[in-house]
């Protein structure tokens, strides 16, 4: 999250049949596509093979921390490109890109679309994004120079690709989605900023935005499996809950103190829309120790966590993307 600890500082698609599986690509970026039938134990959508496989790439050495306006940066739009293109998640523009026209270096938004089904409720849209940038290349410790980002934020990008892959595949929605990769965010959420207003330009009706930042390590001693930021500005946790028949979605203390809200890519959505705009994430303060540090590396993520999220936000997204009329108010 931006500056998300410097307020600390002062603290296998498995559904029935066969799937398409993205293969990590080579440095050139190309990738194939291969079939593949399995099934998790549990028959649920994903699992934490298919997960490590895009974590793997994302948080790998050759994208460099994927600083925004670099060539890592860049390898890892193509992948998210190929990735909704494989899915049927259409572009949201003419491409995909989405050009941002607030940062110095040439930037790119990645967007895509999946058309609701209802004649009347698809022209209704929820927006959920995450950041797919990080900071690169930092001073180096033992050796090591390459800020990955693999908590912050391959696996929030990660969830949405996979959510994206979900409803690309079996389009039940009837409201449209809208899935948004964000670039700049590290530079002062520059990406978000630009979509929400661009979109607000086209006079987008936006029922509510939904995102997803450092999900890659589990909560530890709470009764609930993620919180929400900007918790108390909405019904969202209630009606997450009511959906997923569990108390999913929690308040964090420390994330309203140090005003976590307006930190990540929901914040521009509130600004220029209105509406309920909220940040989903796993990380406390307490159980992750290298932000924007050359230590946030893939191998201490938590792929069965990064899963389970996914699988048990999947049918709240559902839920509210289908609900009969806009359920999800401010306080």
């Amino acid at each position: 999250m931006k500056m998300f600890l410097h307020a600390f500082a002062l603290i296998f698609l498995m559904s029935c049949g066969s799937t398409q599986l993205v293969q990590t690509p080579s440095k050139g970026g190309e990738q194939s596509v291969t079939v593949n039938t399995a099934k998790s134990d549990n028959d649920s959508f994903t699992n934490s093979e298919r997960i490590g496989e895009i974590m793997n790439y994302l948080a790998s050495d050759d994208l460099k921390g994927r600083d925004s306006g670099s060539e890592g940066i860049e390898m890892a739009a193509k992948y998210i490109e190929n990735y909704f293109k494989s899915y049927g998640v259409k572009p949201y523009f003419d491409s995909y890109r989405d050009t941002i026209a607030n940062y110095k270096d040439p930037s790119y938004n990645i967007v895509g679309i999946v058309e609701g089904n209802d004649p009347d409720l698809k022209n209704e849209y929820i927006v959920i994004g995450a950041h797919y940038d990080h900071i690169g290349t930092i001073a180096p410790e033992n050796g090591d120079y390459i800020a990955n980002g693999a908590n912050d934020n391959a696996s929030g990008t990660t969830s949405v690709m996979e959510m994206a892959r979900y409803f690309g595949i079996h389009k039940t929605n009837k409201r449209s989605l809208i899935f948004a990769l964000f670039t700049a965010e590290e530079k002062g959420l520059l990406g978000s900023e630009h979509l929400a207003k661009k979109l607000k330009e086209q006079d987008l009706n936006l029922y509510t935005m939904l995102n997803f930042e450092m999900t890659g390590v589990p909560l530890q001693g709470k009764d609930y499996f993620v919180y929400i930021t900007g918790y108390e500005r909405s019904n969202l946790a209630e009606v997450s809950n009511a959906y997923a028949k569990e108390n999913l979605v929690g308040f964090l203390p420390t994330a309203k103190e140090y005003n976590l809200y307006e930190r990540s890519d929901n914040y521009a959505f509130h600004k220029e829309f209105g509406v309920p705009s909220h940040t989903f994430c796993t990380f406390d303060f307490t159980n992750f120790g290298h932000y924007h540090k050359v230590g946030d590396e893939v191998d201490l993520m938590d792929f069965g966590h990064m899963a389970t999220l996914v699988n048990k936000v999947l049918p709240v997204i559902e839920s509210i993307a289908n609900g009969p009329e806009n359920e999800i108010k401010l306080n």
